[in-house]
Order: structure tokens, then sequence, then C-alpha cells
């Protein structure tokens, strides 16, 4: 498959009440034509930065970027990508419908049908009702809605996304996963950050895990199973939680993750405090891997 994004050993460093902060260290990574890319970190980890990069918003890094084999710092090199950030700057004044025709307009992209483009992209995003309101009239969810448009009505071959399912409720982030994942089978790629590890685990490819500006791993779904195909998670009802570990569901029903050399002694525990088992099932855990791996690299 062909590259549409490549960073090589890409560093930046910046200046904050003095001192020097290191953003990103020796960052590496690829994506390729129908690909989803998943990048994960806490706050401040160096995902934001990561994309200016990839943006020309930040230039002054060391290392190379390159988008289809083209520099990232030319302009050009961005003609094939559309960006949607966490809380998308609209012009409040304008309309949705306004705000699509104008991106076409501005990626040069002309069309006999293109006020019925635009509204199939509304329509597609569950917008098309609010399509001749103004921005500032419309709730933050779907505000997003029309960004996504936005950026699927110019036809990228790159979607770069900053917590794309943000502000949207459980129909939206729905709505949304359906057309990124048709948009993915049909040669699309993608780049994108979320906290929501429940979204990365259902449409990326490959999860990328950031902290302090270093990229720890990178790592698929099929790696992610053969890695934990020992830990189970247990469900059980108890009047006490019996492990630390272990996350309160609602009264009385807890769940946490045990290896299987763990459990014979558990449900032990279990029975003589008269609790009940309600299920075991294997654990492929994201956001399990995810501390496990922060808290590696503390060590």
């Amino acid at each position: 498959m062909n590259a549409v994004l490549e960073f090589f050993c890409v560093s930046h460093t910046f200046r904050s009440r003095g001192r020097e902060v290191q953003a990103l260290r020796d960052v590496s990574l690829s994506l390729s034509e129908g690909e989803v890319f998943g990048f994960v970190g806490p706050n401040g980890a160096g995902k934001s930065t990561t994309i200016k990069v990839m943006l020309d918003i930040i230039n002054d890094y060391q290392g190379q970027v390159r988008i289809y084999g083209v520099d990232a710092r030319r302009a050009d090199a961005r003609q094939p990508l559309a960006f949607v950030p966490e809380s998308p700057a609209l012009y409040e004044q304008f309309t949705p419908l306004e705000i699509l025709r104008m991106g076409l307009s501005m990626y040069g992209i002309k069309r006999k049908d293109a006020g019925a483009w635009c509204m199939h992209w509304l329509e597609r995003f569950s917008v098309a009702q609010n399509a001749k309101r103004r921005i500032r009239e419309l709730s933050k969810g779907n505000v997003q809605r029309v960004a996504l448009a936005h950026a699927m009505a110019v036809q990228p071959k790159l979607l770069v996304l900053d917590e794309p399912l943000s502000g949207l409720d459980p129909v939206g982030r729905k709505d949304v996963v359906d057309i990124l994942t048709e948009y993915k089978k049909q040669g699309g790629a993608i780049f994108f950050t979320s906290h929501v590890l429940h979204d990365v685990e259902r449409i990326a490819d490959r999860f990328g895990f950031i902290n302090k500006g270093e990229l720890l791993t990178v790592r698929s779904p099929r790696e992610l199973a053969a890695e934990r195909v020992d830990q189970m998670l247990v469900r059980f009802n108890a009047e006490q939680q019996l492990l630390s570990s272990c996350k309160q569901l609602r009264d009385m029903e807890f769940e946490c993750e045990l290896s299987q050399a763990e459990l014979p002694a558990f449900i032990a525990q279990l029975n003589n405090v008269g609790g009940h088992l309600l299920t075991i099932k294997p654990s492929v855990s994201l956001e399990t891997v995810f501390f496990n791996i922060l808290e590696q690299a503390s060590r």
C-alpha cells in the first residue's frame, strides 16, 4: 500500500516560562491508504503537537514529515488532507450550507451540483434540517457534525480528526463511526486522537501510544488480543469489593480483570463471602493496556 503519512524521527522543543519543554521526541510512524490510526495519550502527551506538525502550524521541528511523499512544510502537501479540530471554529454568521459551499471553493472544487452535494453530506450527518440556520444557533454537537460534513464534502484522501466524537450523543457517535468506516473501505486514510478508548478500539486498525512526547508503542488489535489472551474479565455479585482493582458497576455488582491463574483463588474467596459469579469472559481492553504502558514508562 502507498504511504499516506510518514513521520521520520520528529522532535520539537519549545520554551515555556523560561524553560525548554520537549513536546516530541524522535517520533516515527506511518499511515497507509485505507488504514485508520488511533493516537492515544494523556493530556499534554504530544497528540495535538503531532497534528500541528503535519498541518505546518508548527514547522520548527527536527526530522521529516511527508504527506503522500511531499514534504509537509509545502502548502501543496495538504491538498489531499482535511482536518477537523476538537472544537471547530466555524464562522458563526454563516449557515451550514454556506460553510460547506465555501469549503468546496477553498479546495478549488467546481461542481454543477454543489448545492445538492453539500446537502447530501449534511443529510449524512443528520444536520440537513439546520442547513439554513446560523452556526451560532446550533448546539455544540450539531456544530461538530457540520465540521465533519465540511471535511467529507471535499473528498479528502487523508482525514485528520482531533477528538472527532466529542460533544456527540450516542446516536451521533454511531452515525459518525459508520460514515468513517465506509470512508475507510473506499480507501480513505484516517489519523485521529481520542480520549475515549472504546471509540479507538471500534475504529482503529493500529493504535499509537504517546506519553511526554515519546511514542511508546504502536500495536494492532490482533497484537493486543494476543497480549491479553491470559486475562479474563470477571463480573460478580457481592456485598463488598473483594479486590481494590475491582470496579463497581451498580449496587452489589462488581467487575475486575484477573489472570487465569488467579481465578481459582478468587472464586474460592467469592464463595466464602456468599457472593455469586455472573460472567467470565476474555479481556481485550485497550484501556488496561494503555495504563500498563504508562505505568511501565513511569518506572
